[in-house]
């Protein structure tokens, strides 16, 4: 037995005794439950059993195929229109300017919900996991972007690359207009070299910190003088009048180098693999990355010649990933808890506008990572305020029904998430009206557990036992209610 803390919470995770299963028999289902709840925001019946009676190399190699399944969510209805030049909004009246900032709003808002409706629908939620792990490895935000179109690009090129090559993802992505601007690569001149992309480069995209020196770093900025954006159309623009055509040396290695010459020395290191790898085990294994482990994915990775679905496929089959010390290791995110439960459950839901707002309170504000280094997760995730605002989202969500007759009733305001006025009196009104739109048919799902057998239920939502038991003869909704309550729910 195992106690783990969220921040003075604590939570009992009971691990099981069970040694892990050998790599070449069938998962089981709690095998093929652990896989899905890690790679699919969560587990369903239905998918549990199929897998169940997969091995894990078969069970990776089905969910690597999946995602090659395209998109379901048709774009924004913006997502072509043409780029809004600063210099045009700098022309703009107070008046036209304000209309303008709006707008700028309603299309964030209006590009959140359509990822988290991708995530809800997808036939391939590991291709959204992908994405979302790169948005928050690549991290740029809308508030210092401020186009909703350069984000939705972004999002675009992150999963055209999210289980390709890597190197070919760092070269596409040092060159996205969003992220120039965000690393304010846009304002990097020979006379004036900006640092900020080639140190984030380096310590966050690539090497990882304590791997080069601040020199490496101000020789690197010299290398990416000139990569800038065009400002009228938003798309990529070399200017060669302001690169600096000198020798540069990086991390040992000298030459007339540019920005993509830089980029492949990175991608010579093997600390480079080393740090996607860890990353990967992080996000999918458990918070403490084995060093032994890292550093074998890291070679395979290597051989690959940086192939991110190599890498990944290394750590879903391994045996440190099925470890049961590992089970119940991470916190659900915000986005896990949410698009999990709504997939898990089935729930019916309109416009995902509301969950766009709960993610937000929750603190997983998509398109806006509080900072450079991303979205810390793990227990990070929880504090005082965040686990009550979890306990009560889910709570109201397992008690839509009841709560509908009084929806109508906040189309003025009252009782609606801090941050929806901004959205303006029609985003009130479609809040109110996807809310009502929310349903969970209880006894059809129950029905799969012939009528809520309550062991049944624990084994298929929770990944280790529950903090507070099942009182005897608790099934059906209210064995729903109590499980989801737990505090062993918030892991994975």
């Amino acid at each position: 037995m195992t106690r783990t803390l969220f921040r003075g919470f604590p939570v009992l995770v009971l691990w099981a005794t069970a040694s892990t299963a050998v790599a070449t028999e069938p998962l089981g289902f709690d095998g093929a439950r652990h896989l899905l709840n890690r790679t699919s925001f969560a587990a369903n019946v239905d998918d549990v059993a199929a897998f169940a009676r997969l091995t894990r190399e078969q069970a990776a190699d089905r969910l690597l195929a999946w995602t090659a399944k395209p998109r379901v969510t048709p774009p924004p209805a913006w997502a072509d229109e043409p780029y809004e030049s600063p210099r045009r909004i700098r022309t703009l009246s107070d008046k036209e300017r304000m209309r303008f900032r709006r707008e700028q709003v309603r299309k964030g808002i209006e590009l959140r919900g359509w990822w988290l409706q991708e995530m809800l629908t997808t036939p391939s939620p590991l291709s959204e996991k992908m994405t979302l792990f790169w948005h928050n490895h690549f991290v740029s935000s809308q508030q210092k972007v401020r186009s909703p179109r350069l984000m939705y690009r972004q999002n675009l090129l992150l999963r055209t690359h999210a289980l390709g090559n890597f190197g070919a993802f760092l070269h596409a992505i040092a060159r996205d207009p969003a992220m120039v601007i965000y690393l304010d690569n846009a304002s990097n001149r020979k006379a004036r070299p900006n640092e900020n992309f080639a140190r984030e480069l380096m310590e966050l995209f690539t090497l990882g910190e304590g791997r080069y020196t601040e020199q490496d770093v101000k020789e690197a900025a010299r290398a990416f003088t000139g990569w800038s954006i065009d400002p009228a159309t938003g798309e990529f623009m070399f200017r060669p009048m302001q690169h600096d055509e000198g020798v540069k040396t990086v991390l040992g290695r000298s030459g007339n180098f540019n920005g993509g010459a830089v980029l492949d020395v990175l991608l010579d290191r093997p600390e480079t693999a080393e740090f996607i790898v860890a990353k990967l085990w992080r996000e999918f294994v458990s918070p403490n990355p084995d060093p032994v482990e890292v550093k074998r994915i890291a070679q395979r990775f290597r051989d690959s010649r940086y192939d991110i679905a190599v890498a990944l496929r290394a750590v879903l089959v391994s045996d440190a990933f099925y470890a049961r010390a590992h089970r119940a290791s991470l916190v659900k995110s915000p986005v896990d808890l949410v698009v999990g439960t709504l997939r898990q459950f089935r729930f019916t839901t309109g416009e995902p506008l509301p969950f766009v707002f709960t993610t937000g309170q929750l603190g997983q504000n998509l398109f806006a990572p509080p900072n450079v280094k991303g979205w810390p997760g793990g227990e990070a995730w929880i504090n005082s305020t965040t686990l009550l605002a979890r306990k009560q989202f889910l709570d109201r969500l397992f008690r839509v029904e009841e709560l509908q007759p009084g929806m109508m009733a906040m189309r003025g305001g009252g009782g609606l998430p801090r941050g929806i006025n901004r959205a303006g009196d029609d985003g009130r009104e479609r809040f109110v009206r996807a809310m009502s739109e929310l349903r969970f048919d209880g006894s059809k799902w129950l029905a799969q557990f012939n009528g809520g057998d309550a062991a049944a239920l624990q084994r298929l939502i929770l990944a280790s036992a529950p903090v507070n038991a099942l009182p005897e003869g608790v099934q059906g909704m209210d064995a729903i209610r109590h499980l989801t309550r737990d505090a062993a729910f918030q892991l994975k």
